[in-house]
């Protein structure tokens, strides 16, 4: 037995399942076995005893959670944080903890009655002491966090949890000996799970499949080298094993269905001295002014739900309702965030809605100087539709030229102060440009019920993508004369919209170049932006090209990638610089396919290898297309129309969109060697893709 390790339990003499304040007692009210839950809660204490010294408190009648000592508290050294119990049913086991606490020479620590915190439920200690890993989501509040690491003198890494099964962190998440760590990541946003990857190198990183996690093996107790815990899968037990752990099973059936495990059922009380151990925690608060009709239309519940939705917390400080039809509403909202970056992604949202630091907390815009021409500070500000103000010697500046996509550049002159909507490549050396979220606020205007009952969301890419049928007989031939081309050494030109992006063509597209059936690539500003986009950012036009839903304030992740290419050059610079290293701009970079980019009057920008004078675009793309054997239109209607209409006879053209009416337009030339096909252009390119690995199988002889 490991004399310095020393656990808190609680016996099971009152557990039952009496309520549902969880998922997993859903179902399973007084259908737990007092008799099994003392058999198995005996099971672990027997465990634990010999390996190391359990300690108990007194089970109270009325309490049944009790047996959950997790969540007595957090306790570090001679210190313990008390919990405060969200819900009801449990706030009644405080005291009884808080008494064995102090009976046992702890000094206790206790958080507002209004802030929950769950204790060793919802923060885990990092094993070798560099760290406290805290959740928040579900049980625990984000702004009991900077207490906790001031209290206890820890640094202090806020992690979100977005699945309610996984209602407190010990569910999903168990930091091991040696720095190792069991976890199932879709318990987590995706800030924290990059967090994790951060802190954990993958090799030390053992994820958790979906079954064993319902399971809750990751709700398990370690010690040393020795892993307690529920029933597992053999292969997420050998995947343990193979780092270095043993397993040691032991059924808690009963107890999952009131929610918890080995975890759950223990606590423990001797953490040892970490000497280096100090306060640090990166959460971030501001002090937030909202003023319209904010229940009426919907402001206030719409602000709160940015702020959650993004993973961050808030506390209404104070609210005036207006009293009369017409009357306004304001309120003071405080709003916390896990990290800088997170809160930068919630207050660009709010803003939107009107939202504004307190005048008294904010007196002058942050700017930054321009160093390159046509290229915006990092952090730039990206202006939107609604009209603006910003903050200059403690006095609101209305900005001029107000449009959507631009920086705001800030002058001072003798004739007084002056802000304005700039497009990038309008900037110049020595713009001071606004940079970060504060000091701005947007303009919102009263509107009627009826205006409010119609009114539009600012968003991109708001309606569904159709599907169409199946197109794989017309795909096998247009395969099979690619694969002719390419191997008689011909020439066949790609022109390219952003929907091949959008519909999830991109990575197919990268490989018909990689694998050398594009010889030029010919488009427009888009298709080159959401590629990088994609490539860089994971999105295409703000949205999550996996998930396939927009991503918060994604619809400025196109303006961040024009600035980034610009800052570099070219496309090609950015390939050799290492930034961009994937996509189908990278594949025309590396295996040396040329690109001409032709610009228009929407594009934003540009990047710097569109070219803007559109009578050198066409001498360009006529220079391309000469010689070319095979023409494939994909989705770009403006693009397909100007190319067909500079490609001589016999020239094989592929026009493939979703609109028929593109489709006729080229089919309508009245050559042979066209081909029409209305589908979704993604599922073409993957099809292609398809049927080119068929051609190059190898025939098996039986």
């Amino acid at each position: 037995m490991n004399q310095s390790i020393r656990f808190l339990m609680c016996a099971p003499d009152h557990y039952e399942v009496d309520y549902v304040i969880n998922p997993w007692m859903e179902g399973n009210i007084h259908k737990s076995s007092r008799d099994n839950a003392v058999a198995q809660w005996q099971g672990l204490y027997y465990i634990l005893k010999e390996n190391a010294i359990v300690d108990l408190v007194p089970p109270q009648k009325g309490w049944p959670d009790m047996v959950f000592t997790a969540n007595a508290g957090l306790v570090l050294e001679k210190n313990v944080v008390l919990s405060r119990f969200l819900h009801k049913e449990r706030q009644g086991e405080e005291p009884y903890f808080k008494q064995w606490f102090e009976e046992n020479g702890f000094t206790v620590y206790e958080l507002p009655p209004d802030l929950p915190f769950e204790g060793a439920g919802d923060a885990l200690l990092d094993r070798e002491g560099r760290w406290l890993w805290a959740g928040y989501g579900f049980r625990t509040e984000l702004d009991s966090h900077p207490l906790i690491a001031k209290w206890l003198d820890i640094e202090v890494l806020s992690l979100r949890l977005i699945d309610e099964r996984f209602y407190h962190l010990d569910t999903c998440f168990c930091p091991l000996t040696g720095g190792y760590l069991l976890y199932y990541p879709a318990a987590f946003d995706a800030y924290s799970n990059r967090l994790i990857e951060m802190r954990i190198p993958p090799e030390k990183r053992i994820v958790v499949a979906e079954a064993d996690a319902v399971n809750f093996a990751c709700n398990a107790v370690n010690i040393g080298q020795t892993i307690v815990m529920n029933k597992i899968s053999e292969g997420l037990k050998s995947a343990i094993k193979d780092a270095g752990f043993a397993v040691e099973e032991t059924p808690l059936t009963e107890f999952l269905k009131a929610g918890g495990a080995a975890k759950c059922l223990t606590l423990r009380v001797n953490e040892p001295i970490i000497p280096d151990h100090h306060a640090n925690v990166t959460i971030e608060s501001k002090i937030l002014q909202l003023e319209g009709h904010l229940l009426d239309a919907g402001i206030m519940n719409k602000a709160l739900d940015i702020v959650i939705g993004s993973g961050g917390s808030f506390k209404v400080l104070n609210f005036n309702l207006g009293v009369e039809r017409q009357s306004t509403s304001n309120a003071e909202v405080r709003v916390s965030a896990p990290s800088h970056e997170v809160m930068e992604e919630i207050m660009i949202q709010l803003i939107d809605l009107g939202a504004a630091a307190r005048p008294t907390e904010v007196c002058d815009v942050n700017t930054n100087l321009v160093t390159q021409d046509g290229v915006a500070p990092d952090d730039f500000y990206a202006s939107t539709i609604y009209p603006t103000e910003v903050r200059v010697n403690c006095e609101w500046v209305k900005v001029d030229n107000q449009r959507m996509d631009a920086a705001i550049v800030v002058k001072h002159s003798s004739e007084g102060i002056t802000a304005r909507c700039t497009l990038l490549r309008d900037l110049k050396v020595g713009d001071q440009v606004m940079v970060g979220v504060d000091g701005i606020r947007t303009v919102r205007q009263a509107e009627s019920r009826e205006q409010r009952n119609s009114s539009q969301e600012f968003s991109f890419m708001g309606a569904g993508v159709s599907s169409e049928r199946r197109v794989e007989l017309t795909v096998e031939q247009i395969a099979w004369e690619l694969r002719q081309i390419r191997d008689q050494g011909g020439k066949v030109v790609v022109t390219a919209g952003p929907v091949v992006i959008h519909t999830g063509g991109a990575q197919h597209l990268s490989r018909l170049i990689r694998e050398g059936y594009v010889h030029t690539l010919l488009g427009g500003n888009a298709i080159a932006v959401h590629d990088i986009e994609q490539a860089i950012m994971g999105t295409s036009l703000g949205v999550d090209m996996q998930k396939g839903i927009p991503v918060r304030g994604g619809h400025r992740h196109h303006l961040k990638i024009i600035n980034l290419i610009r800052s570099c050059g070219s496309i090609a610079n950015a390939v050799e610089k290492g930034v961009l290293t994937k996509g189908i701009m990278y594949e025309c970079v590396k295996n040396n396919v040329p690109f001409s980019l032709a610009g228009s009057i929407r594009d934003d920008g540009p990047l710097p290898d569109t070219e803007m004078d559109l009578v050198k675009a066409q001498e360009d793309y006529a220079r391309h297309i000469a010689g070319a054997d095979m023409i494939l239109m994909l989705s770009s209607m403006l693009h397909s129309i100007g190319v067909g209409n500079m490609t001589p006879a016999g020239v094989k053209m592929v026009c493939v969109d979703i609109n028929p009416a593109v489709v006729t337009k080229l089919s309508d030339r009245g050559s042979v060697e066209s081909v029409g096909v209305v589908t979704d252009v993604g599922l073409f390119l993957s099809l292609l893709v398809q049927q080119l690995d068929k051609l190059t199988r190898p025939l098996v002889h039986k």
